[in-house]
């Protein structure tokens, strides 16, 4: 008896992520269909970019070829430097500030922004040895950068995001008008 409430208790049980991070949602992202970008708001308003589930580089089996952090001849979020308490150097994003280039094994070419104003803290330079760590694990090792918001500006960046029910929404009215 014991042993069922266990197994019950196990399936149930919610991941770190879900447990500790509110997903929020930025879908069509500067208009292209289906780019699709996920962050990971946590309660000490940090906050971790990630791809949404149904972005195209995550779809049909496809494989990435190579992950770019240099922006311009200029700018390479690589050379982000952070230093102290209050997280000084890191550079300042905008909302549609590019962190990578994603090029796929069919080179196609794809540039993932920030979504939200914010300092950035760190880039997932992982993902640039193992490109493969994007597609299998997206939300944990996977991930993109991670960003700090403005401490005024933490609670209202969610206002131009979606939730996952919103998102969720957005996605399926997109299955109903795709051609049968």
């Amino acid at each position: 008896m014991d042993t069922t409430k266990q197994e019950d208790t196990d399936t149930k049980a919610p991941s770190v992520i879900d447990r500790y991070y509110t997903r929020w949602y930025r879908a069509d992202m500067k208009g292209k269909p289906c780019e699709d970008h996920c962050i990971l708001q946590h309660s000490n308003r940090i906050c971790v970019l990630t791809l949404a589930e149904t972005h195209p580089v995550l779809q049909n089996g496809r494989r990435i070829k190579s992950i770019n952090y240099q922006i311009s001849d200029h700018c390479s979020r690589l050379n982000n430097k952070v230093s102290g308490k209050s997280k000084r150097g890191g550079q300042f994003l905008t909302d549609f500030a590019p962190l990578c280039r994603i090029t796929c094994s069919d080179e196609t070419e794809y540039t993932v922004y920030s979504c939200i104003r914010g300092r950035l803290l760190e880039v997932n330079e992982n993902i640039l040895e193992t490109p493969n760590l994007l597609l299998e694990k997206p939300s944990t090792e996977g991930y993109i950068a991670v960003i700090l918001p403005k401490f005024e500006e933490s609670k209202s960046i969610t206002e131009s995001l979606l939730s996952r029910e919103e998102f969720e929404g957005v996605v399926s009215k997109r299955g109903q008008s795709e051609p049968s």
